[in-house]
């Protein structure tokens, strides 16, 4: 009840005039949660940085949430959509923390799929075949390593990103610039749904039936850079919407990659100017990991062992109960400490201290974006 209370004062306060993704995010932080804000008094409103008379006046004139938007939740239901608050467990814990995160997500599918090791693949909508290909294996080397790819559904790059993913067995999360209902580019449906069947996932900040208009797609280019841990840009022009993307990605603190191409085609002229810029050139995904800070143990997410130099770690039935208890739950597949907390019912702050223990000891190892997996073992090594 509590999340339906949450779901539906977040939608209210997302449809107020005046109050736009940075506000709800300001209003939310200040007052705990969408349903206290609407609870508030209006002069504790006026306090938060940024708050306008005009959507003063809006909170003051609308208190309580209308019976439409009740009825477009249980709509959305019934199509098979989540709607995520930023309350919400399942939102995803990335895309939280930038300044201007979607109040509400609309959601199919598995969330995890935005969760587990994100990093986004984008480019050029009519890429060389060398920019297919490189962002085909890029991707699959990705999920291979436990990696989510995350990109547009657009034609090109993004779905090149996405078979990428696909072909490797691996997770990937497409987020669109228009509503679930509308998936575009149209032929990219099929697509879409075996993005479903393997356990991806396809999120939205627009309503269901919104359609693809232009100026969405830019909007829609920071969710993709923030739920990501970085941002790969495979071939785009001077004036590449993938750009967009690579700058709001920056702008995040997340990593920017860029893959060169010959210094003679225009379809590389953005990624050439990005690496100009600062942005890490990669070759192949050995440069992504390093980066991201993977390359001490690079094959560690897959389950091979890595080498024997270290002193032998405990054995797990050494261990104090509570460490046994979270070290079952890792594995060699990233899970996020907001995953693992649900998981295992603690609360985020003990379960950091265990987790540090667990690394202090050799068992466990801590990721980018507070993911964890379990250290890989040595050859005949026992659990």
């Amino acid at each position: 009840m509590e999340n339906e209370d949450e779901l539906l004062s977040g939608l209210h306060l997302k449809r107020l005039p005046g109050i736009g993704n940075l506000l709800c995010k300001r209003l939310i932080e200040r007052f705990g949660s969408a349903a206290a804000v609407l609870r508030a008094e209006p002069e504790a409103w006026a306090e938060v940085e940024g708050i306008t008379e005009r959507a003063l006046a809006a909170l003051r004139r609308n208190r309580s949430p209308r019976r439409e938007i009740i009825q477009e939740i249980r709509a959305a239901s019934r199509l098979g959509i989540r709607m995520l608050s930023l309350a919400d467990a399942d939102y995803p814990p990335l895309l939280r923390e930038i300044p201007d995160p979607p109040p509400i997500l609309y959601m199919r599918g598995d969330p995890a799929a935005m969760a587990s090791f994100p990093v986004a693949v984008v480019g050029s909508r009519s890429p060389t075949r060398y920019g297919r290909e490189m962002a085909q294996r890029l991707a699959a080397d990705l999920a291979r390593r436990g990696f989510a790819v995350v990109s547009g559904l657009a034609l090109g790059i993004d779905t090149a990103a996405h078979e990428g993913a696909l072909a490797a067995g691996g997770k990937t999360a497409a987020v669109l610039g228009s509503g679930l209902e509308r998936i575009y580019p149209s032929q990219n449906a099929p697509l879409a749904r075996r993005i479903l069947a393997a356990s991806g996932a396809i999120a939205s900040e627009f309503e269901p039936e919104a359609g693809p208009e232009a100026w969405r797609f830019p909007v829609r280019n920071r969710v993709i850079s923030g739920v990501s841990l970085g941002c790969v840009v495979v071939e785009a022009g001077a004036r590449s919407g993938a750009l967009i993307t690579a700058r709001l990605a920056a702008e995040q603190g997340r990593e920017v990659f860029a893959v060169p191409g010959s210094v003679q085609s225009p379809r590389s002229a953005g990624t050439h100017r990005l690496i100009q810029q600062g942005a890490k050139l990669v070759q192949d995904v050995q440069d992504i990991l390093e980066e991201l800070g993977f390359a001490a143990r690079p094959e560690a997410m897959a389950g091979s062992a890595s080498p024997a130099a270290d002193p032998p770690a405990p054995q797990a039935g050494t261990l104090p109960a509570e460490e046994q208890e979270v070290l079952a739950a890792l594995g060699p597949y990233p899970l996020h400490i907001d995953e693992l907390g649900r998981a295992l019912g603690r609360d985020a702050g003990s379960l950091a201290a265990l987790l540090l223990q667990l690394e202090l000891k050799g068992l466990a190892v801590g990721h980018p974006g507070k993911y964890y997996t379990a250290a890989a073992r040595p050859p005949g090594a026992r659990p």
